[in-house]
């Protein structure tokens, strides 16, 4: 299949990294991949040719013009015009397509030259402004794909830039795009306002097709997604022990927008791992550390509902075990990528840029690439494991192993208020397998309380226990027994803080 070239202006260094990481993200979309060339004049060997010369020759033999247009206007040659300029008058002779995108909102600190090559460009075509890579990155998806679109190429876009079927603007939420603006002002200094009219925030993002929502726009502000996009789901389930086991003690499916099902998410992870609270000796306040970074979780889960494939039938799942996190997201990883360069800087390759964009706008996404490198480095930092990460029928997976914090709260006596900690009732089950009821009389008390119960699930979780009837959790005839890890414990007990 033949492929259409792009020409990238310009020679000048101010773009240097822009064009470099421009020709990466295209290269590496599954989609875009599959239709366009790329052409940097850095890339071609040493010639006996002027310069001026390659370049517009590329230029001619180019399909489309990408012209990234900043503050500098670059070498004049002796009719006093930059190479910039020269390539955008011959694209424009050539009748070629022309994607203009100037960086920056303020043309303050522009050369003189540059801001009337601006003004002759606009006076033509519609041009982008643009801040962040991010944001250069999906405006040159949602132009190239409108190319291919119109072309007859593709007859249906990639699924975030897609139409949503029988969806209306009215299906758009007002407050959620007012609490978008807010976020994405405070956050990054977002340009519009509050009050911007929700068709030109829709508009300035891409989100709409022909007047209608994109998957992207419901997904991102719909008033009820999952009324479009059935799977649009996360399935969030804790289990004690280290395997997937019914019945699931804990199982939401949360839905809603991408923001709602990312918060919704994280909070249920944070509310099931163990917190470790040290102790004041460094000031008044008592640090507090989850067996998980709250960063890598979140991280975790941001990319797997920004980057999955929503044409799947399946839904993002994560699964808390007693000693890890697993994030099932629906897809693999794009052609350029490997498992073993995740942890490496890398560029970016948001499976859905629609989406992407407004994710690092309000900060849930941070700069572009870094995400599954900061993993490992919060990993580190916390004494972990690092993440691992494979693919799996159809699933990208990752995996975090949970710290171990052994110190466990003492449980208070519900009418002495002596106190027993989990060395008693570890200690207790060191011969022989107890219920409920006999670990309690075993630890001095007359009822099982709530406390006690408390202690066992934390017992459970850490693994220094474990039930003696696995697959009914809730079984009349439970009994509890104490594991390896619990007899090393015992017999060499750490010193710390506490879980609570």
């Amino acid at each position: 299949m033949t492929k259409y070239k792009i020409f990238i202006s310009s020679v000048q260094k101010e773009f240097s990294e822009e064009r470099r990481a421009l020709k990466d993200y295209i290269q590496g979309d599954a989609l875009l991949n599959r239709f366009f060339n790329v052409f940097l004049f850095e890339d071609i060997p040493a010639t006996d040719r002027r310069a001026d010369e390659v370049y517009l020759e590329e230029v001619k033999r180019s399909d489309i013009y990408i012209g990234l247009f900043g503050n500098k206007y670059g070498i004049e040659d002796s009719d006093g015009m930059s190479a910039t300029h020269k390539e955008f008058l011959l694209a424009s002779q050539g009748s070629k397509p022309r994607y203009i995108f100037v960086k920056g909102d303020s043309d303050a600190s522009r050369h003189p030259k540059m801001i009337s090559l601006i003004n002759l460009a606009g006076a033509q075509l519609i041009r982008r402004r643009f801040n962040t890579l991010p944001e250069l990155h999906s405006a040159v998806y949602a132009s190239l794909v409108h190319y291919l679109l119109g072309s007859g190429r593709i007859h249906t876009g990639p699924f975030d830039a897609t139409m949503c079927l029988n969806a209306e603007v009215a299906d758009i939420s007002d407050d959620k795009i007012r609490w978008f603006l807010s976020r994405a002002h405070n956050a990054r200094d977002y340009a519009l306002a509050e009050t911007t009219p929700v068709v030109d925030v829709l508009t300035h993002l891409d989100l709409l097709d022909k007047g209608k929502p994109n998957h992207a726009a419901i997904l991102l502000f719909g008033v009820k997604p999952q009324r479009f996009l059935i799977t649009s789901e996360v399935k969030c389930m804790h289990f004690h022990g280290t395997q997937k086991l019914k019945p699931i003690p804990s199982y939401q499916i949360y839905k809603g927008t991408v923001f709602d099902m990312v918060d919704q998410s994280v909070d249920f992870v944070m509310s099931k791992l163990n917190r470790f609270v040290g102790t004041r000796a460094q000031g008044p306040q008592a640090p507090v550390e989850y067996d998980i970074p709250q960063e890598v979780v979140a991280e975790g889960i941001v990319n797997a509902v920004a980057h999955r494939d929503y044409i799947s039938n399946a839904s993002v799942e994560i699964m808390l075990f007693a000693d890890r996190l697993e994030v099932w997201n629906p897809g693999t990883l794009p052609p350029s990528l490997t498992i073993e360069s995740l942890s490496m800087p890398h560029s970016s390759h948001p499976g859905n840029p629609l989406i992407a964009e407004p994710l690092f706008l309000t900060k849930y996404i941070e700069k572009a690439g870094t995400g599954t490198v900061d993993m490992f480095d919060n990993c580190r930092k916390a004494g972990m494991k690092p993440p691992e990460f494979h693919l799996e029928n159809g699933f990208f997976i990752l995996t975090v192993w949970r710290k171990i914090l052994v110190k466990l709260k003492p449980v208070v006596g519900a009418e002495s208020g002596a106190e027993s900690g989990a060395e008693s009732v570890i200690i207790a089950l060191k011969d022989k397998p107890l219920s409920m009821s006999e670990i309690s009389v075993q630890v001095g008390r007359k009822q099982v309380t709530g406390a006690l119960k408390r202690l066992v699930q934390d017992l459970l979780s850490e693994g220094l226990i474990e039930r003696t009837i696995l697959e009914k959790p809730n079984s009349r005839l439970q009994k509890y027994k104490i594991t390896a890890k619990g007899r090393k414990y015992i017999n060499k007990p750490d010193k710390g803080g506490h879980i609570v």
